[in-house]
């Protein structure tokens, strides 16, 4: 939260989170909060969200990769200090998988909450991450769970209440193979917020924070490196697979043990492209940041 104080987020809507957190204080022996590697930037976005949530309402963030989506949801479940259950969506996604089902245990046939259930019940974040990926019939069973009835009946574990400090975060991309749009029913259960597309002085502010080792040589290059695919992508001359925050991170790592630049790139961006074709566009737009004989030390301070 401090971080946020920084960046000039509302000093009420903060104090309203605090006082939140004092009315909704975590069961002993929960499920613990978990740390967030960065912290999202961008104070319009941040106070949109808190309001949101303060206001009782559930979240759905709309926007392409790389926009940090996921990275707010879980400082948004920190600066809440809530536990999250993350629950990523894929088309054979069925209302057990969300809910859960029964199962034999020492001989006994016994019911073994999902983690809607399990998040409902502990008054945690729901992190749904790629909402639009699952079928909307295995949606339709939290239409009861996110409107103003709060509930939902399980089949033989019979009625879970949405605890008053849970809530639920959507998260969602537009148009990409897999996806769909989402059930109005569901959709108008969530209040919708669009992030904006990741900016040079944002990039720049994660890599200094998420990753302090790296030299301002460093962080220059894999930040105008980054923004580069990101520009080839929405060109629509190479798909998203490159264009990974994750990655990136991941590249930066594996170089601080000692794996030349070019090869921690490739396995952390460059390889994640299946298409030969697209790799070489990829592998194209690296060589203008990074040469094959390139060391690590001349990225790191």
């Amino acid at each position: 939260m401090v971080a946020w104080k920084e960046q000039g987020v509302s000093r009420a809507l903060l104090d309203e989170v605090n006082a939140w957190r004092a009315q909704n204080p975590i069961a002993a022996g929960g499920r613990p909060v978990s740390p967030v590697p960065f912290v999202y930037e961008g104070r319009t976005v941040i106070e949109g969200a808190l309001a949101a949530l303060l206001s009782g309402e559930h979240l759905l963030l709309v926007g392409p990769k790389a926009t940090g989506k996921n990275m707010l949801a879980a400082n948004l479940a920190a600066v809440f200090g809530r536990p999250v259950w993350n629950v990523s969506f894929h088309v054979q996604m069925d209302a057990e998988g969300l809910l859960g089902t029964d199962t034999l245990r020492d001989g006994r046939v016994v019911f073994r909450p999902g983690p809607i259930v399990e998040c409902a019940e502990a008054g945690g974040f729901a992190v749904l991450d790629e909402i639009n990926m699952a079928r909307n019939e295995a949606l339709a069973v939290m239409h009861s769970l996110l409107d103003d009835r709060g509930m939902v009946e399980v089949p033989g574990h019979g009625v879970v209440e949405l605890s008053p400090a849970a809530h639920v975060i959507g998260t969602m991309n537009h148009g990409y193979a897999g996806t769909r749009e989402l059930n109005e029913a569901l959709a108008s259960r969530f209040v919708v917020l669009r992030m904006p597309e990741l900016t040079e002085s944002a990039l720049l502010s994660l890599l200094t924070k998420g990753c302090p080792d790296l030299s301002d040589n460093g962080r220059n290059v894999l930040c105008k490196l980054f923004l580069a695919l990101a520009e080839k992508h929405a060109q629509g001359e190479i798909s998203s697979r490159a264009v990974d925050l994750r990655g990136l991170r991941s590249a930066v790592r594996m170089m601080q043990f000692g794996v030349a630049p070019w090869q921690a790139i490739a396995m952390g961006m460059i390889d994640k492209c299946m298409e030969e074709e697209e790799r070489e566009i990829v592998f194209d737009v690296v060589r203008l940041f990074v040469g094959e004989g390139d060391s690590a030390d001349g990225f790191f301070a």
